[in-house]
């Protein structure tokens, strides 16, 4: 395994009692406490949000919040007992650390980084990462997506419907082949070593996933291991389109 890329704050562990809302749960602290914290995930979560689950909780100093504790990690069982990581605000900030290490080869080189870009036709869209400065090469344009679902060792996304996914597909395709576009998969936990797209929750995404494909589009399928210590990079996972 590569060093670690995150190191999560002191966590609490717990219960998973109730999510409602889409940005509320309920937690039985091993304490016994019961508090409400906020749930960081406005997705379904499908298959990650079962009651009964154990849970890791990150508790904030900040006087001001409304909800101290926020929901990090949940325990499923799938495969084997696995933490996923549910806080959807994590996987940018983990892939910006990682762009500056140069842990993906397939993006070459460059030499700038730069976050939330407008493109698109509208200029109205913001595109994660925009790497430029790799000697001649193209500019790259890179889309991060958060991935928690899976059917066995294969990791699926969407989970839901997601017309604004759709979107995005469209948009990086229309900038092919001019620029290098790129979609990273931020398979959020250790045990999936294969990724499709999610064809029974949003077909119309697997189809332009794969005309996007077919045309050019990239796509870095990124496993990481997810442990209340912290979070570490451990490789593509294969595609299976």
């Amino acid at each position: 395994m590569t060093d670690w890329l995150y190191r999560y704050p002191p966590l609490y562990s717990g219960i998973l009692l109730k999510r409602y809302k889409r940005f509320f749960v309920d937690i039985q602290l091993d304490s016994g406490e019961v508090v409400t914290a906020h749930c960081p995930n406005t997705g379904p979560m499908t298959g990650v949000s079962a009651v009964g689950s154990a849970v890791q909780v990150s508790k904030s100093d900040n006087s001001q919040r409304k909800l101290a504790y926020t929901l990090e990690l949940i325990q499923v069982h799938d495969n084997q007992p696995t933490w996923v990581g549910v806080n959807t605000i994590l996987p940018n900030r983990i892939v910006k650390l990682a762009l500056a290490k140069y842990l993906f080869p397939e993006l070459g080189n460059y030499s700038q980084v730069k976050s939330e870009v407008v493109y698109g036709q509208d200029q109205k869209s913001r595109v994660d990462f925009f790497l430029t400065g790799g000697d001649g090469e193209p500019s790259i344009y890179l889309e991060v997506k958060n991935t928690t679902w899976c059917e066995g060792s294969v990791a699926l996304f969407p989970d839901t419907e997601t017309t604004r996914g759709q979107k995005h597909l469209r948009e990086l395709t229309a900038l092919l082949p001019q620029s290098r576009a790129v979609m990273l998969y931020f398979i959020n936990r250790g045990d999936c070593t294969e990724f499709s797209p999610g064809d029974i929750t949003d077909p119309i995404y697997g189809k332009l996933l794969r005309d996007a494909i077919a045309l050019g589009l990239e796509v870095l399928p990124c496993r990481f291991w997810i442990s209340p210590e912290g979070i570490r990079y451990l490789g593509l996972a294969a595609l299976k389109i």
